[in-house]
């Protein structure tokens, strides 16, 4: 596949990926920029590294790099986390021709069909989850769900208790319920 071709689809993937997947369920439009930034930036690498005379080892490295520093810059939840690793992986199928040229294309909508369904929010509908800071110090755990059952108006599934603070009182947790 010529390398117009892998640009004009890694295009239409990404494209796909930041305004017709992530957008519309997160509204961040910061994430957009990062998304597309990062997969034209791989895809560019990608390719000049396919043409170049250097080793797959050193440019998946050099991904590997760029990745930690963009992540550890600041805090992302885990389906943000897998879609900016998803632009770099269009990113990469976009830059290094694949032969059959037809496993491109097929690799990509793998990708961004896995995501729309495992991202889509009627898969779990009513599940929930917060990190909640209760004004109370609790080491009974039966009246822990009762509160925070009576407090979210749903059913507790799991409670990890975060941090008790006895100086000031409080109770940090993570809970994940189904809405009433």
């Amino acid at each position: 596949m010529s390398t117009g071709a892998l640009l004009a689809i890694d295009l239409v993937a990404v494209l796909l990926l930041a305004f017709g997947l992530y957008f519309p369920r997160y509204q961040r439009r910061d994430m957009v920029v990062a998304l597309l930034g990062i997969n034209i930036g791989v895809m560019a690498v990608a390719t000049a590294l396919a043409n170049a005379e250097v080793s797959a080892g050193v440019g998946l490295g050099l991904f590997g790099v760029l990745s930690i520093i963009r992540i550890r810059s600041e805090e992302l939840t885990q389906p943000e986390v897998v879609f900016y690793f998803a632009a770099i992986a269009i990113g990469v199928l976009g830059g290094i021709p694949i032969e059959p040229a037809w496993y491109t294309p097929a690799l990509m909508t793998a990708l961004l069909v896995a995501l729309f369904i495992g991202d889509h929010p009627a898969l779990f509908r009513g599940f929930e989850q917060h990190r909640m800071t209760l004004n109370e110090v609790y080491t009974d755990r039966a009246a822990l769900e009762t509160r925070l059952s009576t407090e979210l108006g749903g059913s507790v599934k799991r409670i990890e208790i975060k941090k008790v603070d006895q100086v000031r009182g409080t109770t940090t947790v993570d809970v994940r319920y189904r809405r009433g």
